[in-house]
């Protein structure tokens, strides 16, 4: 059997489900997000999204730092002073998550491979989502297969779509992704207003070179509510210099020969890819989703927990950083 290293102290990054006894592994990712996230939203039915809910509640003084889309236009023309309108947290809440398991994610040069960092962020998720009745659903796609799991409300069946998930074949080389079929699965038929969580890394284009998934993802948006979770790997950032590399395109088999040792090339792969990063996160502004990113060379759950309380803050009238 293979051992298994125990969880670090500060969660460092979630275990790689390539190999080893899956039970043993999700069992310590879930102690993992447990400690660290247990209490965050203690006494409290918040969501990940900015404000506390979707329903309409009362208006108060407008505070910098506020979401301006829940500006209260009438109240503020009719007292000559910005308002806000407050939210009031849904019980039962329904969270259908959307995770990208297409081959570009079975890569990594972290502590871990975008794969199991996507998966940890569901497990996140599963967690600050699944209580008092609430219920959590997912729609997984590799490329090769999409598979849909209803929304059922408790821990034991958070649980068991987990290990589902956890479970799904890897898509063979040379097969695209396709989000935005899976996103579309989610606006028809539709469904009771919720939260949509999206966990990808949103590399996935049409013939023109434009997001393919922003068109069925701004869909959703006028229904529920929406985070996405981009999962990023450095070397998807910035190279490193070792000479002539050989890499393969996973999703379209493709071989190129990368001359990593020109500093000028280097340069330029830097700024292309930072301006795809921006192209993205512009994208995802347009849908007016709420937008976390995840690198497999940071501590993920801290910046889960920087994201979340950001959105606390927020929604109790304090600035958002």
């Amino acid at each position: 059997m293979t051992s298994v290293p125990p969880p670090r102290p500060d969660g460092g990054a979630p275990p790689h489900f390539g190999s080893g006894n899956s039970e043993v592994l999700l069992r310590r990712l879930e102690l993992t997000v447990r400690r660290r996230l247990d209490g965050l939203l203690q006494g409290d039915h918040l969501g990940l999204v900015p404000g506390s809910g979707s329903e309409a509640g009362d208006s108060r003084s407008y505070h910098p730092g506020d979401d301006v889309r829940r500006m209260d236009w009438p109240v503020t023309a009719r007292t000559q002073v910005p308002h806000v309108r407050e939210t009031i947290a849904d019980r039962e809440l329904e969270t259908w998550a959307v995770v990208d398991l297409s081959a570009s994610l079975d890569f990594g040069t972290g502590q871990c491979e975008k794969r199991d960092l996507a998966i940890a962020a569901l497990s996140a998720v599963s967690h600050l989502t699944v209580r008092g009745g609430n219920r959590l659903g997912a729609v997984v796609t590799t490329g090769e297969r999409v598979d849909r799991y209803p929304a059922a409300p408790g821990r034991l069946a958070a649980d068991r779509l987990l290990r589902a998930v956890v479970a799904t074949p890897r898509a063979s080389g040379g097969r695209r992704g396709d989000l935005a079929a899976a996103l579309e699965l989610l606006r028809r038929p539709q469904r009771r207003r919720g939260l949509v969580v999206v966990v990808s890394d949103f590399l996935g284009s049409d013939v023109r070179g434009d997001a393919d998934w922003e068109r069925p993802l701004r869909g959703l948006s006028a229904r529920h509510e929406l985070l996405a979770v981009e999962v990023v790997d450095p070397r998807e950032l910035e190279l490193t210099d070792v000479g002539l590399l050989t890499v393969v395109d996973p999703e379209s088999g493709r071989t190129l020969e990368v001359p990593t040792g020109d500093a000028e090339f280097r340069r330029r792969f830097a700024e292309g890819a930072a301006a795809q990063r921006a192209e993205i996160a512009a994208a995802l502004r347009r849908t007016g989703a709420a937008h976390l990113r995840l690198r497999t060379d940071r501590d993920w759950l801290a910046d889960v927990v920087r994201f979340v309380a950001d959105r606390r803050r927020a929604g109790s009238g304090g600035a958002s950083r």
